[in-house]
């Protein structure tokens, strides 16, 4: 599907709004301690603003798995993106698949911790990519 600059702009824009308040729930939930719902919501605050990286500059992709290998392809391997900021993603990935779907798995409050800082540090450089 061919997008207008205008159509690319207002999809790209949704998205990076859909991280913020994937981002801003994420806290929310991490204030009364469900961890694994907040891994979830930090997980997607990076889907959203990696899926309006790839729509800015003309890639798509229609699974998770797609989206992670599309972002260490264009971004990481290039020089774009550092190989911890795929780790990031990748990690948070799998962090959010435990939370939601494993049986006997929680996700731990230093996990939460930890990786709320990066992910807002990486969501911050998506934005400025975009921005350039």
């Amino acid at each position: 599907m061919s997008l207008t600059n205008d159509e690319r702009k207002a999809i790209v824009d949704y998205r990076l709004e859909k991280a913020d308040l994937a981002f801003n729930e994420s806290k929310k939930v991490a204030a009364i301690s469900l961890w694994n719902i907040s891994a979830n919501r930090l997980y997607y605050a990076l889907y959203y603003a990696v899926s309006a990286l790839l729509i800015h500059d003309g890639y798509s992709s229609h699974t998770h798995s797609g989206l992670i290998a599309q972002f260490s392809l264009y971004y990481v391997k290039t020089g774009v993106f550092s190989t911890d900021d795929a780790r990031l993603l990748r990690s948070m990935f799998n962090l959010r698949h435990e939370g939601d779907y494993e049986d006997f798995v929680d996700v731990a409050e230093e996990d939460i911790a930890q990786a709320t800082p990066l992910v807002q540090a990486l969501i911050g450089k998506i934005k400025n990519k975009i921005q350039l």
